[in-house]
């Protein structure tokens, strides 16, 4: 090993050892691994390298402990922890110079339902010095009580600009809600973080977002009035806002764009939809108001989902999916760097990030497969060295793990269906139990290919895992997304059912033994592949599932909602229908309506405070369902929302999953 690689490896290994329990002897992992090896809270959670290079800041923790920030000098290599704390972990950072990192908090061990702090927001050097509170984490007071000085509001957000300057200032987002305790804009405030004061930038409206330039100032503004989204440009020449351009808010045109950066010389890159219905990176002329209608990055059957890679010389490339996540390079020098990294990891995609400042020759390098969890290194192009900092999921071993492939399937009607096949690690290849994997939305795209702890824990149990990205998912055109409109539980429903006969047709799956699982979106599937193809699905989980279609629009006075009132009225009918002229189909697209037709074992599960999709839709199907089926298992978490937050209720709930697909379609089953 390199003496490069060795003194890197002693100083994160020093940052680690300060929280670290006593080193015991490895201990070959049991096989499967457990649950919490796949869904326990990861000891590794970021590396990111200062402007110049010379420092690489790391968000670790050791077993039992808070996660902390800490920053390794890489000429030195030599170690400090400049953020810890015993009732918070350290979340979000980012450098702003090249001495000084703004951070925030949350607290892992307590639910939503239970939160009392907000994230607050700091700022502290790279040795550990001058360390300010800029956001305090009090919900009701904005009073310092160290510092006698004003604090940002508690909800503030860092707005994560990237440091083109070498300035101690930054960006701080604040949501200011109206009367009806929705959304009403988003403040950019200018924060001085070594002072702490700040100012509130003057906006052109009701703003929902903004977009810095390539000098770290603010230079794009997004407001929204009349149902109409307009992008604001504050011109340098005057120092005045002025329209760039407009479209609908909730009805997409050709004038739809979505800005994404401002590049180094002062282009502006958006993402619009071209002719053949995908989504590509194009340039907007700030002076004249006009799209280039040259793409500059286009993959045929997809919407472009990715971002800039910038320096504060030019733009570097763009990383993006397709199937999977990758790097495209623009700079000739950048792909012959990945070419090396490529030769050093040939079994993985090698994602590559950059320092502000191009001189640098170290890029931290993510690397990923289907089989290995995201493992960070850190690579000098001038030495062609590759140093590991952390792996995300250190107890999982690839060799345990199913492969997975990128198909595509034809519905009944002939449409192309995306799907992902994970099969289990070894074993046959014929007969599996199948385990369908609903993702929620629905008007998100699913997974890219890749390791991901759900359906690689369920693989590892035995199951084959097909993932549809059924009519309505988006990220693979608009006449993909378009085609589930207002198909809730009809077309969009048959798309799963199809990928299931074509498993079967292939001589994959045993057609006795298939579970249909789901949540939010996806759990509304999973009831209703239970109602539609009684036949077909064994069984079914659902965790935080709608219900009811009806609910989403109207969900009574008790339960609120964070879906607004605009999105109600303007957006959901188009998607999914109107309440009153589609009342025939939503009743017969509705689970809790249909429940008498539920006679399979029927997993539940829902958090005690969400607001996406609240309670009341789990209790109403399982008192309606255990009228007349009494195989329904019920889970209720107390203090989660959306999803499961606290690792101790993800380890629960997939101990559950296990055994309830052990006992209905895996080895414990009735034949």
């Amino acid at each position: 090993m390199p003496a490069f690689h060795r003194a890197l490896g002693r100083a994160i290994f020093a940052a680690l050892v300060l929280f670290a329990s006593p080193l015991t002897l490895a201990q070959t992992p049991p096989a499967p691994p457990p649950v919490a090896a796949f869904f326990g809270n990861a000891p590794f959670g970021d590396a990111r390298l200062s402007p110049s290079g010379r420092h690489l800041a790391v968000r670790a923790s050791a077993p039992g402990k808070r996660d902390f920030l800490t920053v390794i000098d890489l000429d030195t290599n030599s170690a400090k922890i400049v953020a810890h704390y015993n009732d918070a972990d350290v979340r979000k950072f980012y450098w702003i110079n090249e001495r000084r990192l703004v951070f925030d908090t949350h607290d892992k061990g307590v639910g939503p339902g239970d939160q009392r702090f907000m994230p607050g927001m700091y700022a502290v050097d790279f040795d550990g010095g001058r360390f300010v509170e800029l956001a305090s984490r009090n919900i009701v007071s904005s009073t310092g009580t160290r510092i006698a000085r004003r604090l940002l509001p508690p909800w503030s957000q860092m707005a994560g600009n990237t440091p083109w300057i070498d300035s101690d200032e930054t960006y701080a987002l604040a949501a200011v809600g109206d009367t009806r305790s929705e959304l009403s804009h988003v403040d950019l405030l200018q924060v001085n973080t070594v002072s702490g004061q700040f100012k509130t930038v003057p906006r052109p409206g009701a703003t929902r977002g903004w977009l810095l330039d390539h000098k770290g100032e603010p230079r794009l503004a997004i407001t929204y009035k009349d149902l109409t989204t307009t992008l604001q440009y504050l011109d340098p020449a005057t120092g005045k806002w002025r329209e760039l351009t407009s479209f609908p808010t909730f009805k997409e045109t050709a004038a739809t764009i979505e800005p994404v950066a401002f590049g180094p010389t002062g282009t502006l890159f958006v993402t619009a939809r071209g002719k053949a219905g995908t989504t590509a990176m194009h340039t907007f002329d700030v002076n004249t108001g006009k799209l280039d209608p040259q793409p500059l990055l286009s993959a045929p059957g997809y919407d472009f989902d990715g971002e800039l890679v910038i320096n504060r010389d030019k733009v570097l490339g763009m990383q993006f999916r397709t199937d999977a996540v990758s790097n495209e390079w623009f700079d000739a020098g950048m792909k012959a760097i990945q070419q090396d990294v490529d030769k050093l990891l040939p079994t993985t995609v090698n994602l590559m990030s950059v320092p502000a400042r191009g001189d640098s020759p170290l890029l931290v390098v993510t690397a990923y497969s289907d089989v290995v969890a995201p493992v960070f290194f850190l690579y000098n192009s001038k030495t062609k060295s590759l140093n590991k900092v952390g792996e995300a999921r250190p107890g999982i071993d690839p060799t345990q793990m199913g492969r997975q492939q990128f198909l595509r399937y034809k519905a009944r009607d002939g449409l192309d269906i995306p799907a992902l096949l994970t099969l289990p690690p070894g074993a046959r290849r014929t007969g599996l139990p199948l385990v369908v994997m609903v993702h929620g939305g629905p008007w998100v795209r699913g997974k890219s290919w890749g390791w991901a702890p759900d359906s690689q824990f369920l693989a590892t149990r035995g199951y084959a895992v097909l993932e549809p990205e059924f009519r309505g998912s988006t990220g693979f055109g608009s006449n993909h997304e378009r085609a589930g409109y207002k198909q809730w539980g009809l077309a969009m429903q048959n798309d799963i059912a199809d990928g299931v006969r074509w498993a079967v047709d292939k001589g994959l799956v045993d057609p006795k033994r298939v579970c249909i699982v789901g949540a939010s979106y996806g759990g509304y599937s999973a009831l209703m592949g239970l109602v539609n193809d009684p036949d077909m699905f064994r069984c079914g989980i659902s965790f935080v599932g709608v219900t009811d279609i009806g609910l989403l629009f109207d969900n009574g006075a008790h339960f609120s909602s964070d879906t607004s009132r605009d999105v109600k009225q303007h957006s959901l009918p188009e998607r999914i229908g109107d309440p009153l002229k589609d009342a025939d189909q939503f009743k017969a697209t509705s689970p809790l309506q249909q429940a008498a037709r539920i006679t399979q074992p029927l997993l539940l599960a829902y958090g005690g405070v969400d607001r996406r999709v609240p309670i009341n839709h789990g209790t109403a199907l399982r008192n309606a369902v255990m009228r007349t089926n009494k195989q329904v298992e019920w889970v209720e978490y107390p203090e989660e929302g959306h999803g499961w937050a606290l690792e101790k209720n993800r380890i629960d709930f997939w101990g559950r999953v296990e055994k309830f697909l052990d006992k209905n379609i895996g080895s414990g089953a009735v034949r």
